[in-house]
């Protein structure tokens, strides 16, 4: 397939705003793909991913390698790139324009393919050491000279991870159920044990729905986690629920853990590999854990047995060298709640007291890992006293699991639920900021942050957040952001839509200021959620709900 059919389709499903024409498009082009590497690659290029959330695999390229490359490939200097992405607001139609102004390559001496920009890919990312940037840089400028205008719109916004389509992970689902006749629960069910979308089309394609069926978790490719809805009460739970199984919310991160075949593999909850970043617990793993297993857990940075602050872990899952000393500063610790694979075979549809059991027969507890206390009760005064002493050991409250219930991959429901101190917070995107004045000139001292669009993608603002960081923090963060800058303007900083803040607020306002139409009041800084991508923020109707929540039991 040649990139610029790809990238036509992509420019025509960008003006579509209705999800069900988009899915009714996105099936009918999909279904067209004859070759399966193509329709794989298609697949996932659509979301903006070049790879599935668990390969290892990165392409490495920031904003500022493209600027590089442009200038290679256009000769137009950087400066003037800037001006047309202030003008535009969008470094892809910032690439189309570029190369419509390019008068030297009227004849292209090759078409660009959709393989051949997933063989680019592929080797800028195995490229790493001394000069493995020039050569990025060089690879990406060839790109550019092979690409059409409309082609380097869409090649800048995948490598930026940021296609602008409005196609999410429901759309894809609806458009493969669609277009190969088969139920949307299985193409669902299919993608959750495997995160691999391109995968789960090219079986579709080539088994249907016999193939989909066959599709098993597999040791070393991650499973979403099983995700915990606020609990209303402890009365409701146990009204609901019968027997409740309690366990304390641990304040850490949550891990999935793959040991078979002879290997241990770690999976963040983003289902991100963080294998290297935690040694001591593979090593614990190893010793204490049956093998052929796939288990769910927290992973809590204890010292003087108190949890460190949630920002400690998140510094271990970045640091990619000197691990060690890392190991000495911030000792983690792994509990285990949950088992989805043993022995050869997926137990997720067993109810949890029958994980349970097999959970406490894989893993021997030792200094560094352990099975997470859990006790089974309908006596409300006993999870009071469960949650409390959770708190009292610096953990975040208690979790509430229906003994019966089976483990559902990526779904967020009633049978596990979160029971938590009131503290209204919202989980937002990071797209802008400002330089400080004075002492913090040089340093992000403020972050605009936005929700999430979940029918169109958009991120929509609701506000700045300047309140609540450690000078520490704004340090950290200043290096974290900074390879993310789209383009300044005086103090102003566009950034690449990457990362999520935990913020919490006074109160919401109704705001013509935000396209969302909504401003926190008073919005301070909890904490990175480095553990959720973009795709997992708060949405814009959970911030109308939170609105309108302020109001009940008011007189109007």
């Amino acid at each position: 397939m040649l990139f610029k059919e790809f990238a036509e389709f992509c420019s025509v499903i960008e003006k579509i705003s209705s999800t069900l024409e988009l899915a009714a498009r996105i099936a009918a082009f999909i279904k067209g793909i004859e070759d399966d590497n193509d329709l794989y690659n298609v697949v996932l290029f659509l979301m903006g991913k070049v790879y599935p959330p668990w390969d290892e695999r990165e392409l490495g390229v920031g904003v500022g390698l493209i600027y590089e490359a442009l200038r290679v490939a256009t000769g137009t200097n950087r400066s003037k790139i800037e001006e047309l992405i202030k003008e535009t607001g969008d470094l892809g139609i910032a690439a189309e324009k570029l190369l419509q102004t390019k008068t030297q390559l009227t004849l292209f001496e090759e078409e660009l393919t959709v393989a051949k920009v997933r063989e680019v890919f592929d080797t800028m990312s195995s490229l790493t050491g001394e000069g493995s940037q020039k050569r990025k840089i060089r690879l990406l400028a060839d790109l550019y000279f092979s690409a059409t205008p409309i082609e380097a719109r869409y090649l800048t916004r995948l490598i930026l991870s940021e296609m602008r389509l409005g196609v999410g992970e429901g759309i894809v689902r609806d458009a493969i159920a669609r277009a190969w006749g088969i139920e949307e629960a299985l193409v669902e069910r299919a993608y959750m044990i495997t995160n691999d979308f391109g995968k789960v089309a090219v079986v579709a394609k080539n088994e249907g729905k016999e193939g989909l069926e066959k599709m098993k978790i597999e040791l070393h490719v991650p499973v979403r986690m099983m995700l915990a809805q606020v609990a209303e009460s402890i009365d409701q739970a146990i009204r609901e629920m019968s027997r409740v199984a309690v366990e304390w919310k641990f304040d850490g991160t949550r891990v999935q853990v793959h040991w078979g075949n002879g290997k241990v593999t770690i999976y963040s909850r983003r289902l991100e590999n963080v294998t290297r970043a935690l040694p001591e617990i593979v090593e614990e793993i190893k010793s204490n854990v049956k093998e052929g297993v796939i288990l769910d857990g927290e992973v809590v940075a204890m010292k003087e047995g108190r949890p460190m602050p949630f920002q400690h872990i998140l510094r271990r899952f970045r640091r990619k060298y000197e691990v060690s000393k890392m190991m000495e500063k911030i000792p983690i610790h792994a509990q285990f709640f949950d088992i989805l694979y043993c022995d050869g075979k997926e137990v997720i549809d067993l109810p949890l007291e029958e994980r349970r059991k097999l959970l406490e027969s894989v893993v021997r507890s030792s200094d560094r890992i352990w099975v997470a206390k859990q006790v089974v009760t309908s006596d409300a005064a006993v999870i009071e006293q469960v949650y409390n002493e959770a708190l009292n050991a610096g953990h975040e409250g208690a979790m509430l699991k229906n003994p019966k219930s089976p483990y559902i991959p990526g779904k967020r429901g009633k049978h596990w639920l979160k029971l938590k101190p009131v503290m209204e917070t919202l989980d937002l995107v990071v797209i802008g900021g400002e330089w400080g004045e004075g002492k913090r000139s040089h340093v992000i001292s403020s972050y605009e942050i936005a929700c999430l669009d979940p029918t169109t993608g958009k991120l929509l603002p609701v506000g700045k957040v300047a309140t609540g960081f450690t000078d520490e923090e704004l340090e950290e963060f200043t290096e974290l952001f900074r390879p993310l800058i789209e383009y300044e303007e005086g103090k102003k900083i566009v950034l690449q839509p990457k990362y999520v803040f935990e913020v919490a607020y006074q109160e919401i306002q109704k705001s013509p200021k935000y396209e969302s139409g909504y401003a926190l009041r008073f919005p301070r800084f909890v904490r990175l959620r480095e553990d959720k991508d973009v795709g997992e923020a708060d949405t814009i109707d959970r911030v109308a709900r939170l609105y309108e929540s302020q109001f009940k039991g008011k007189k109007t």
